[in-house]
């Protein structure tokens, strides 16, 4: 028996590949294997696919897990949108423009905004930089040369992995306050991490091409829907058609080469045989699947730290915030997100709270967060003073990304491994980009790549694309 693909091309019945791990990185790998016409099976202990970016029901609501937002630098998620038709579900911004309150402020007087003109970098924020209210004049000078100095740093030097970004802040004359009110405000909520726990190489690889490339590459875009519609049900549904076969809640117990160049998954109740087999699962999971050999330094992945991303969710009766979303500085609140339409709420606001880097909140009581944000929502939004809350309750993802800490680089693996016809894929393992949906699906796509090549097929070329796009 044959699967058609999405090409309409054949597949041969006697090349196989198994993905382990329904996340961003393996549904990549799945639907690239499968666009080459590889029979694919992929395996997620989950009842559902999307890891780690995910919904669940609430009541009437659809609730993310955490809010998730995308660049239009993002080439690799730009291609997975596209690729499960759900690009017009979570638009860019037509232009980056990023409200940052601060509470020290006098009120009137709390707005600023960062934001680009359509310039040649690094004009393109200078007007902003210029008008930007939260840092002193001598700060923004002292920021845009170390806009440049970061410009001009090289992203293959290994030492860069070494230093933190902090002290490398610091000695180009970079103030606390420019740290809070402008590197930490992006670092932060790309990296999960504040700059003196910070790779530098990480770093600057999120600055030099966020916002020291293209002109928009820092646009911000998130989805206008529940993230589970895209990537689980869109996601599914491109999976179907090209033939996967997916089996959720079906956790891998064993993975083995079988001495004849392939290899045995085990999951209850089923032995699977494959030619090719793709780790993407968290590297703690990975370690504990992983044949013996299979790296040269295994426990180099349980060296890969986590941190931990909190989400405080807000339904007030009536409509407290403006504006799609801000950053705050000067109060614990990071970023709040309008999250009504897209979960469903006929009436009233729901506000989401993403609160990264948030270890020491992370296993914090409802009722201590509930003390602790609500007035702090009440300073910033003053249409909350007298507004009802209807709903307040708190999501925690305690792993929520591998932690890019200074020598992370020299323990992430890359997609193969000693092993022939076994490959990882996932947010952690060597993208050069810090745990994002961008570094998972850029994962799955070098796990793909490295399977065809091993099997003899040819790449297929629109799955390439975004590369040349980058």
């Amino acid at each position: 028996m044959t699967h058609g693909t999405r090409s309409g091309r054949p597949v041969a019945p006697g090349r196989h590949a198994v993905v382990v791990g329904g996340g961003l990185a393996g549904v990549t790998t799945a639907l690239a294997l499968a666009d080459a016409g590889v029979r694919v099976t992929l395996l997620e202990g989950r009842p559902r696919l999307g890891g780690l970016a995910f919904s669940f029901r609430r009541g009437d609501l659809t609730v993310d897990n955490g809010q998730h937002v995308y660049l239009r630098c993002c080439t690799a998620y730009r291609w997975f949108l596209d690729r499960v038709e759900g690009t017009a579900l979570a638009p860019l911004q037509d232009r980056l423009d990023v409200p940052v309150l601060d509470l020290a402020r006098p009120e009137g007087r709390r707005l600023g905004r960062l934001r680009r003109d359509a310039l040649p970098v690094p004009l393109h924020l200078g007007r902003s930089l210029a008008t930007y209210p939260h840092l002193s004049l001598a700060d923004r000078a002292k920021v845009g040369r170390a806009a440049l100095a970061l410009k001009g740093l090289d992203l293959t030097d290994p030492a860069l992995d070494t230093q933190d970004f902090g002290s490398w802040l610091a000695a180009h004359g970079q103030s606390a306050r420019a740290v809070e009110a402008l590197w930490d405000l992006v670092g932060v909520a790309t990296l999960n991490a504040v700059a003196g726990d910070a790779s530098l190489g990480l770093a600057a690889m999120v600055f030099k091409t966020g916002l020291l490339s293209d002109p928009g590459a820092a646009d911000i875009g998130w989805a206008s829907v529940p993230l589970g519609e895209l990537h689980d049900r869109l996601a599914r549904k491109a999976l179907d058609s090209a033939g996967v076969r997916t089996e959720v809640r079906t956790r891998v117990t064993a993975v083995s080469p079988n001495g004849n160049g392939q290899w045995t998954v085990d999951v209850p109740g089923e032995t699977l045989q494959a030619d090719a087999v793709v780790l993407a699962v968290p590297q703690r999971e990975a370690h504990d699947l992983l044949p013996a050999g299979a790296l040269d330094a295994p426990e180099r992945l349980l060296e890969i730290g986590t941190a931990p991303i909190l989400n405080v969710h807000v339904v007030y009766d009536r409509k407290v915030l403006g504006r799609p979303f801000f950053t705050a500085l000067g109060s614990p609140v990071q970023w709040v997100f309008d999250r009504t339409d897209a979960s469903g709420l006929r009436e009233g606001q729901y506000l989401a709270v993403s609160q990264s880097a948030a270890q020491d909140e992370i296993d914090a009581p409802v009722a201590v967060l509930r003390e602790r944000y609500l007035p702090e929502l009440e300073r910033l939004l003053p249409l909350t003073r007298g507004a009802e809350v209807r709903d307040f309750f708190v999501t925690r993802e305690r792993t929520a990304t591998f932690a890019p800490t200074p020598g992370v680089g020299r323990l992430r693996p890359g997609a193969r491994t000693k092993a022939s016809g076994l490959y990882l894929a996932g947010a952690w393992t060597a993208t050069g980009w810090p745990a994002t949906m961008e570094s998972a699906v850029r994962s799955g796509v070098s796990a793909a790549d490295a399977v065809l090549g091993a099997l003899g097929r040819p790449r297929p070329q629109a799955l390439f694309e975004f590369e040349e796009a980058a």
